[in-house]
């Protein structure tokens, strides 16, 4: 299949953009003062200053007008102080390439985004942890979740989740919500069925009592393998208008212990707490016969 044709001002946008010719000119730059300092005639001096000054005018223009078109992201000084430098490199190079802002930061192993910009990275990460060597294909994902309705209208990021699960990769995640939430209808009826949906997909659920957690452990966080961490500072809403969160590629670990803290394991694990509150709010929502104080009761021994 032939390449499509470029129309005349992308073919003018590439030649500018082009290396050789940019080498040419600052060749030029460089080799014209030099004649004129060593060329005898008067006239001829002028006109080779007048050259250079249109090159340096050239040169200046087209400089502001590259940075326009291109976003160049600084490079890191020592990939080795990332936990996953492979991985750290590939999202760096997916986010010059859909020239997601300003990121800066990132060379120093953070990143930070606002609003809109915040559930493309988080795809963005899922889908570099499936095309990445990195190893586990795993991620820990713990959320605030007072509105169990925003995870559900989140169809691009709960779509990368699927494929992920699909090659063969791992997801737990943990909700963390309210004692007062909990025992309400509406919500645990909202609830229990964004659980049923991250079941389908094949993902592991659990659940833990914000009251009962340090500020340290309830933190909306989305851990990818021990490559990065999504931390969500502030909470975003449904029409993507406020919301912030950082990225952060080192000390990971940090956020994986966090999270296994909360997780725990056995009988006391946050899949167990889940499954003691579904035992009680499940059959009293199925028959339309909730029960307020009974359930109080059962998150009360959360």
């Amino acid at each position: 299949m032939p390449a499509p044709r470029r129309d005349p001002v992308t073919r003018a946008a590439d030649a500018l953009a082009s290396p050789v010719l940019n080498a040419l000119i600052g060749l030029a730059g460089i080799i014209i003062p030099i004649a004129a300092w060593v060329s005898a005639s008067a006239s001829v001096k002028n006109t080779l200053l007048i050259a250079e000054t249109a090159i340096v005018i050239a040169l200046t223009g087209n400089h502001l007008w590259l940075r326009k078109r291109f976003i160049t992201l600084r490079r890191a000084t020592n990939l080795k102080a990332m936990d996953d430098a492979q991985y750290y490199d590939l999202v760096r190079a997916h986010l010059e390439q859909e020239l997601i802002s300003d990121y800066g930061e990132i060379a120093d192993g953070h990143l930070q985004v606002y609003a809109s910009e915040v559930p493309r990275l988080s795809v963005l990460l899922v889908k570099t942890l499936l095309d990445s060597p990195t190893q586990p294909k795993r991620i820990l994902a713990a959320d605030l979740t007072t509105n169990p309705g925003l995870l559900t209208q989140r169809r691009e990021y709960l779509a990368a989740n699927r494929r992920l699960l699909e090659a063969g990769g791992t997801i737990n995640r943990l909700f963390i919500v309210f004692q007062d939430d909990l025992r309400r209808e509406d919500y645990a009826k909202d609830f229990l069925a964004l659980v049923n949906h991250h079941r389908q997909l094949g993902v592991t659920c659990g659940l833990a009592v914000r009251d009962r957690l340090r500020a340290d452990q309830a933190v909306d966080v989305v851990i990818i393998a021990t490559a990065a961490a999504l931390v969500e500072e502030e909470q975003g809403d449904a029409e993507y208008t406020r919301g912030r969160s950082s990225v952060y590629f080192k000390n990971v670990e940090r956020w994986i212990g966090r999270f296994e803290s909360v997780w725990g394991h056995g009988a006391d694990s946050a899949p167990m707490v889940l499954q003691t509150y579904e035992a009680t709010a499940r059959p009293m929502l199925d028959g339309g016969t909730w029960d307020t104080d009974r359930t109080r009761q059962t998150v009360d021994t959360l």
